[in-house]
């Protein structure tokens, strides 16, 4: 009989039972199968040998053909440490291994000797084979041992038996190696450079966020305005009225369509933050582009049940869609400098980023989306272009009774004629064109669906919902009383002004006045392109004072408005195209660099995305304020409106300017506190107090770290002194 070396502890995590070192074993070959090599099994136990192959599978599972392992029997005089025979594993039951496939094993297979079963204990007349050299994977540390002879007394020379010497690795180890091999690190694969790849991918995908929100901006604002051009010239004409819809007083329905649009929004400031934290900034978005699609449909059948709720619906929807965009645009830069800088502490902790850190990225997103955004205007003169100034009078018919253009003139251009159209579209072109619009609508609700993806995470969604509705209800007002953007609010009623100013009083008492309404599409389109191109003069924030693009464009609309002011056109005479154009275009540029300038003043100014919705609420709100404002006063002379303008202008000048020099002289400004969110739930994130991630959750309350806090900040408000990389 002969004695091998133990066979060595098995590791737990190689899939069989973990063994202590057992004392040297004997080895029989009764009723064994032999293989081509001898292996050990791992576990000692009672002479059985594994079952033979069943329905041509590999028992086992390791690969190779089966050959089954000689069995072991216990020793002859088991010390007392090792205790009783077979050791207690489940079921007693021995795991054996099947050899493992090397082609330097030199044995050729031999057919299987049946034996009965052997179930005493006791030797085995019959040994078995040699063993295979060990395969590279499974090389023994111990220096190679002769083979045992047959008799197991001596071996060849006559010498006593060989005592066993150092354990050898037996083939569990090649099946350890196979399975580290298996579910191990590959060994090309490199940590550093997966990860910059994993955040490259992150980069382009908030790239893709800001150019799908910028294309269905532009989609969105285009066709509202298309439609809603077509749709008031159509109606304009007594004709098209009388023969269409003789019976339900289409030019009253148009009066209330207009109110709709431009009152509804005065009440958007009590709603607009609890829709946006209800349904998150992206569905906020979603839901308004759906909105505006709605008021495309409604078109199809004109009637007062139809077309006056859309329009109101409008109204609603307006403030929270440019509230979101300006949020949605904002967040995005931040994301991008945080994967930008993924390996900083404070983007690794989730914390705030160093004050100024994001103003790159706002500045060139803001400039990226609104050079898309004004492009809306071109897109709106589309419908009239291809379709409407086919039907058109001539300005010598339109413009007969027109007596006085520019500032000698009334109300909208007295003295238009009331007949339009030359012929009246057929129903089914209509339907073509009010399709090709719903179909422009639909798509940007794709857009926002399929490409934007979410501005927060799932937490901080949660985090910013959790504060409690009363008080997101409250915050915009409470943000009313930061001196920064009480500063603001002449600016913001500005831009309400001049962009609806030009789309009324200038391209019609001016425009349609010298050229005719069949240019007034080329007027528009003309400044769309110079607001599109002129955005991107926004990127000079990069390198200038930020107080030089905002006084730039103020400086460029106060020239043109002391020259409308100044100045009559005079009705039907083409050779003053030149001029109107010129006008046009510069008043584009002054367009571009105030909305543009606001956008990012107010992203540099109000770094907290938990601010940044409230903050681009109230912007949008005293907008859509002037804008009911330029609906009120649409009777009146031509000079008022300009008076009123230019007045508005040197207000919000001034009022930017003292602005800019208290945050120079850190004067500390008044900001309400964010409640910490109150979460119901009590899952796994939320067990302990520091594990929510909103930003300001480690300790900070929500304030920037290096806030100044002054004694006499009452009624939970913070007193924050701005430092000096504010001041541009």
């Amino acid at each position: 009989m002969v004695s091998p070396p133990p066979p060595p502890p098995r590791r737990h995590d190689e899939g069989l039972h973990a063994i202590s070192p057992e004392p040297p074993i004997s080895i029989a070959g009764a009723g064994c199968r032999q293989g081509p090599c001898w292996v050990q099994c791992p576990v000692p136990g009672p002479p059985r040998c594994p079952p033979a192959p069943r329905n041509g599978r590999k028992v086992g599972g390791l690969g190779g053909d089966l050959t089954p392992c000689c069995c072991l029997f216990p020793p002859q005089g088991l010390p007392a440490a090792v205790g009783h025979w077979p050791p207690p594993y489940p079921h007693n039951r021995p795991r054996c291994r099947p050899p493992p496939v090397s082609p330097s094993c030199p044995h050729p297979p031999s057919s299987p000797s049946p034996a009965p079963p052997v179930s005493t204990w006791g030797p085995s007349p019959a040994p078995c084979p040699t063993p295979c050299p060990p395969s590279p994977r499974s090389a023994p540390t111990a220096p190679p041992r002769p083979p045992p002879s047959a008799t197991g007394s001596s071996d060849g020379a006559g010498h006593p038996p060989t005592p066993p010497g150092p354990p050898t690795q037996p083939a569990a180890e090649g099946t350890e190696t196979q399975l580290d091999d298996f579910v191990g690190a590959h060994p090309d694969y490199n940590e550093e450079e997966e990860e910059q790849k994993y955040y490259r991918r992150k980069r382009l995908g908030v790239v893709k966020n800001v150019l799908a929100a910028s294309l269905a901006g532009t989609l969105t604002y285009g066709v509202y305005l298309g439609l809603l051009q077509m749709q008031l010239i159509l109606h304009y004409d007594e004709t098209y009225r009388e023969v269409k819809y003789s019976n339900i007083q289409l030019e009253d329905i148009d009066r209330k369509v207009l109110m709709g649009i431009n009152v509804t929004p005065v009440a958007a400031l009590l709603y607009t933050p609890v829709l946006i934290r209800f349904f998150g900034t992206k569905w906020a978005m979603f839901l308004a582009v759906g909105i505006y699609a709605l008021f495309v449909s409604s078109n199809y059948w004109e009637r007062y049940y139809t077309l006056v709720p859309s329009a109101v619906a409008i109204g609603v929807a307006i403030v929270p869609l440019w509230a979101s965009m300006g949020n949605y645009i904002t967040r995005m830069a931040q994301k991008y400098y945080e994967y930008v800088n993924y390996k900083e502490e404070h983007v690794q902790e989730q914390q705030r980023a160093p004050r100024g850190a994001c103003n790159t990225y706002i500045i060139i997103f803001q400039t990226v989306f609104y050079t898309c955004f004004h492009l809306s205007f071109v897109c709106a003169q589309m419908p009239m272009l291809f379709f409407l100034n086919n039907y058109l009078y001539q300005l010598n018919h339109t413009l007969f009774g027109v007596k006085h253009c520019g500032t000698l003139s009334h109300g909208t251009l007295p003295g238009f004629n009331k007949t339009v159209l030359q012929s009246l579209p057929r129903s089914i072109n209509l339907i073509i064109v009010e399709s090709a619009l719903m179909a422009a609508a639909f798509l940007a609700m794709l857009v926002v669906l399929v490409l934007c993806g979410s501005a927060y995470r799932p937490t901080e969604e949660i985090d910013l919902r959790s504060i409690g509705w009363g008080n997101i209800f409250q915050l915009p007002f409470k943000h009313m009383r930061d001196y920064r953007l009480r500063h603001l609010f002449p600016l913001f009623i500005y831009s309400g002004f001049e962009v609806l100013f030009v789309c009324t009083g200038f391209s019609l008492n001016y425009g349609v006045c010298a050229l005719g309404l069949e240019n007034l599409a080329y007027l528009l389109m003309a400044y769309g392109f110079s607001a599109s191109a002129c955005s991107s003069l926004a990127l000079c924030m990069l390198r200038l004072r930020r107080q030089i693009l905002l006084l730039a464009g103020a400086l460029v609309h106060a020239a043109l408005l002391v020259t409308l002011f100044c100045w009559a056109p005079e009705p039907r005479h083409l050779v003053q195209a030149p001029l109107l154009y010129s006008i046009a275009v510069l008043w584009g540029m002054g367009s571009a660099l105030n909305k543009t300038g606001i956008s990012i003043l107010l992203g540099v100014l109000y770094e907290d995305k938990e601010r940044q919705d409230f903050v681009f609420t109230i912007y949008h709100w005293w907008q859509a304020l002037a804008i009911f404002t330029v609906y009120l006063w649409s009777g009146l002379p031509m000079k008022a409106k300009l008076s009123i303008m230019l007045l508005t202008l040197a207000v919000a000048v001034g009022a930017y300017l003292w602005m800019e020099h208290k945050v120079a002289q850190h004067v500390a400004y008044r900001l309400p506190r964010i409640p910490r969110p109150r979460h119901k739930m009590h899952g796994y994130r939320y067990l302990e107090e520091d594990d929510s991630d909103e930003t300001g959750s480690e300790g900070d309350g929500g304030k920037d770290d290096n806030d100044e806090h002054p004694t006499e900040a009452t009624g939970g408000d913070e007193l924050p002194k701005d430092d000096g990389d504010q001041l541009g």
